[in-house]
């Protein structure tokens, strides 16, 4: 009822009343309408869906370090940016286990993505990985509106137990992996350096090892279970697989040097194999890690818990780099005498140990280097 209005006209209120007040001379009063009327005047759910699209292009211009290419999936797939987000607290967490014992716990600084060593190999492989599998798990459970369950996965079909028909939801992660590669791989497309070529096939090896443990569940029908008629379906392992068997890669990475063309790259030592599409690659060895320098992204070992009595990577000896390291003294409450009872509980005393942590000293300039 917000009319147009000025002192030489004056309207009436629905519901009658007074006339109010003119307003004071000056400049002609007219009333502020809303963007959304003016943009879709047709119906709501135009409206609704102007404002979403509006709402995720400003979100996907927002969001640091994206590339044109992935700012145009951002805003033709708004919803996955959720899922990639999952993806990206999943891959960290893997990538933080696999490296707990080692100088370089999984921190992640922009050096590391720049760099051409065997930790950078893993992380962009863990990375697409991740984004594969969120994306994947987001398609089975409905969240994404471009993909639902594997439309492939119809029908009667053998396997070595006999025929059995597809049913439920399998996992599709053909879709994951197009979408990753679509994604990640668009940083590294513009690049025709030895670098963009080494994060390629690392990004590729991430998205096959998500594809490799694939596992078929069956559910038995008949009488008791007799299995006389089965419905299958595929599903994605649990990432901790996808990340010890990229550990394994990264332990045997393969070191490599760029072709004269500049299309490819072949093996740095002749004796070693020649690298296929599941192994990881890299182009520089990689620093000791044992002090803080931006340049590799390392922020040293000072202060890193170590094992005294270990003779791996996690031993104080290799973890503080022979600078040794401190004790310290200190009680904690556990959980002891446990005993199981009649039925179905364990009940357990508070204890308090005492127990001694090492940590490693810092080095004599505990600054960055650069």
């Amino acid at each position: 009822d917000r009319l147009r209005r000025s002192p030489s006209r004056v309207t009436l209120r629905a519901g009658g009343g007074p006339p109010p007040a003119p307003f004071p001379s000056g400049p002609r009063w007219v009333p502020r309408r809303r963007a959304t009327l003016r943009r879709c005047p047709s119906s709501l759910a135009s409206c609704r869906y102007m404002g979403a699209v509006g709402s995720s292009r400003v979100m996907c211009d927002n969001v640091p370090g994206l590339v044109s290419r992935q700012r145009q999936l951002c805003r033709r797939h708004p919803e996955a940016m959720l899922s990639i987000g999952r993806g990206v607290a999943a891959w960290t967490a893997e990538c933080q286990h696999q490296f707990r014992q080692h100088r370089w716990n999984c921190h992640l600084r922009g050096a590391l993505f720049v760099s051409g060593s065997r930790e950078s190999a893993f992380v962009h492989a863990i990375s697409s990985a991740g984004v594969v599998f969120a994306i994947t798990r987001a398609c089975s459970q409905g969240e994404l509106k471009s993909c639902s369950c594997d439309p492939k996965k119809k029908g009667s079909a053998k396997d070595s137990k006999g025929h059995f028909d597809w049913g439920g939801c399998s996992d599709n992660v053909d879709y994951g992996v197009r979408f990753a590669r679509a994604f990640v791989d668009a940083k590294e497309r513009k690049g025709k350096d030895a670098r963009a070529l080494m994060n390629l096939h690392n990004n590729r090896a991430g998205r096959k090892a998500v594809k490799r443990f694939l596992k078929q569940e069956c559910k038995c029908h008949g009488v008791s279970g007799s299995c006389t008629l089965r419905t299958c379906w595929l599903a994605m392992a649990d990432f901790r697989k996808t990340g010890d068997y990229l550990w394994k890669k990264y332990n045997g990475a393969i070191q490599v040097v760029m072709n004269q063309d500049g299309t490819g790259f072949t093996v740095a030592n002749k004796r070693f194999k020649k690298p296929t599409k599941n192994d990881l690659v890299y182009f520089e060895s990689s620093p000791d890690y044992c002090i803080r320098d931006r340049d590799v992204g390392s922020l040293g070992t000072a202060g890193r818990v170590c094992n005294q009595t270990s003779r791996g990577m996690d031993s104080c000896e290799v973890m503080c780099c022979g600078r040794g390291y401190d004790t310290s003294r200190i009680s904690r409450m556990t959980k002891c005498e446990c005993k199981f009872h009649w039925c179905c509980a364990v009940r357990c005393q508070d204890c308090l140990e005492v127990v001694d942590i090492h940590t490693c000293k810092a080095p004599k300039s505990a600054g960055w280097i650069s």
